[in-house]
């Protein structure tokens, strides 16, 4: 099964950045939505950043106007610049791949942010 690498992971101080990236080398990547997605312990996953083959973006409530997602359609990437990072933001980010024909998910990269 395709496999979504992302990177960008660690730590960071509060009010401090990160950057994580996702490639999802797939023919169908310039047709579908990209989205990431986080789960901190104790709590439900949650849609944080999407943007679709339209050009539609959105971001959950809780990080619009720090999170900034932006995908590269010839390089079969997607990026989440994150900005201001609060501990709240603490959690593992999964990278999303979805299109007509399936849905992928990466395998998760830590975020620990400290107070």
């Amino acid at each position: 099964q395709v496999q979504l690498v992302e990177s960008g992971g660690g730590f960071a101080q509060a009010g401090g950045s990160l950057r994580l990236s996702c490639v999802a080398p797939r023919p169908t990547f310039s047709l579908s939505t990209m989205s990431w997605f986080r789960q901190a312990p104790g709590k439900q996953r949650e849609l944080v950043a999407f943007g679709t083959v339209g050009g539609t973006i959105d971001y959950l409530t809780a990080v619009r106007g720090r999170f900034t997602i932006s995908r590269d359609d010839a390089q079969n990437t997607v990026n989440l610049q994150m900005n201001s990072l609060k501990p709240e933001d603490t959690a593992v980010y999964y990278c999303n791949s979805s299109s007509v024909q399936d849905t992928v998910w990466g395998q998760g990269t830590q975020v620990t942010v400290s107070s």
